[in-house]
């Protein structure tokens, strides 16, 4: 039997810790490099090159829904791209993306096996972005090309990031910051792809603005007009604001809210005629590093048609297990509440949804999601995510499209300079 002495477990903790110290020193030696090596010239005076690589393992289950079968997706990818140095206001960024399935027991939308449960990550690749950027007039950007827009909390226009292969837009941007604390954004958008590399020619002028009152709010309004997105039904006129804030407290404690409102009507070609209203309020509170969040959004539908978002990043709204990506025609309310807190560095998050229709008049179900992730310095990250939909045996979930038990799990790490 060997004995530990007070002197030796001194000894082996003084070891312990020395060794994970010259880890941390010779890792971040190695992301130096790295972050070098991306450079052209010492400070990147020839441009720099960005990349990113993700793994993802998805799982997906769909309860009574034979015969399709369970989804095992093992994927893998990467976005490449090369950002030149400004040069009398002008910068262009080109990047590639492109995302292999290593493991194809899932139907991607885009490889035909219908027989399985669908996992929107296809293998494909594309041009990602190749936009052309110029500051020289004064507090504005003008950026035309294929980019990435992310306006507000994404909730109507957005990447979609959490699919392998996001969401962009060949649009015009311009973006001026004249007025302090105002921002305007007036962008069209000609055409979206997607997040299943497929290209949908759109008419989309947008007018965006937002305000910022300090510390404690931030008020923003905008305009969206969608046309020939798909099919006439998804032409719609989109109007709305939004104000939110986080202030702090004494003694550690936070407040935090997100409180707006959207009406949606018809437009152009759309052979529907109607004017619907999307609310939501988010009220949360932060204490030694606890943070507990609750409230509803609510899109309303008439029975035919619903308050809809298609170019919004909609994986961050009612719930991860997507069941609600397309607004029902009764619309939704999802009554929900999440907590999250770190422990070492370990970020972990339960969050709670509670869905019927606009009206309260039929229950589509509750959701429970669960999220443990770990960032390692700037560059590294790991990342497991769970939900499962509970329908109920509900039959307004039954009539929505929506009525079988659905599970989902995810393990992922990422890699980005």
């Amino acid at each position: 039997m060997i004995k530990l002495t007070s002197s030796s477990f001194r000894v082996s903790c003084a070891s312990a810790v020395s060794f994970l110290m010259a880890l941390s020193v010779q890792a971040a030696n190695i992301n130096e490099k790295v972050e070098n090596a991306l450079l052209f010239g010492e400070q990147g005076e020839y441009g720099q090159v960005k990349f990113d690589l993700r793994y993802r393992y998805e799982n997906v289950y769909i309860a009574n829904d034979l015969p399709i079968q369970t989804a095992n997706a093992n994927t893998l990818r990467l976005r490449f791209g090369y950002m030149t140095p400004e040069f009398h206001g002008v910068q262009v960024y080109a990047e590639y993306e492109g995302n292999l399935a290593m493991q194809n027991d899932y139907n991607s939308l885009r490889n035909g096996l219908t027989n399985y449960e669908i996992v929107e990550d296809p293998q494909e690749q594309e041009l990602n972005q190749f936009w052309l950027s110029y500051t020289g007039l004064p507090d504005t950007l003008i950026k035309g090309g294929r980019q990435k827009i992310i306006l507000d909390n994404q909730r109507f226009i957005g990447n979609d990031s959490w699919r392998q292969m996001e969401q962009t837009f060949d649009s015009v941007l311009i973006s001026n910051q004249s007025i302090e604390n105002l921002t305007l954004n007036f962008i069209y958008i000609g055409q979206v792809q997607t997040v299943i590399s497929t290209e949908h020619p759109i008419t989309m002028p947008v007018l965006n603005f937002s305000y910022n009152f300090g510390r404690f709010s931030t008020l923003t309004g905008y305009g969206y007009w969608l046309a020939d997105y798909v099919e006439a039904s998804n032409s719609t006129q989109t109007y709305g604001v939004r104000i939110h804030g986080d202030p702090k407290l004494k003694h550690d404690i936070g407040l935090s809210y997100d409180v707006g409102y959207s009406n949606q009507a018809n437009y152009q070609n759309n052979p529907g005629n109607y004017a619907l209203d999307r609310y939501n309020i988010i009220l949360g509170a932060t204490y030694a590093g606890v943070t507990i969040k609750s409230g509803m959004e609510q899109l309303d539908g008439n029975g035919t048609y619903a308050f809809q978002t298609p170019l919004g990043s909609t994986h961050l709204f009612q719930g991860w297990a997507d069941k609600f990506l397309v607004t029902p025609d009764d619309g939704i309310r999802d009554i929900q509440a999440s907590i999250d807190k770190s422990f070492y560095g370990v970020k972990f998050l339960f969050a709670y949804h509670h869905f019927t229709d606009s009206n309260s008049h039929g229950e589509y179900g509750n959701e429970y999601d669960v999220l443990v992730s770990k960032n390692f310095g700037k560059h590294y990250q790991l990342l497991a995510k769970y939900a499962f939909y509970d329908a109920s045996d509900s039959v307004a979930a039954v009539d929505a499209g929506v009525g079988e038990n659905t599970q989902k799990i995810w393990v992922q790490g990422n890699m980005n300079f």
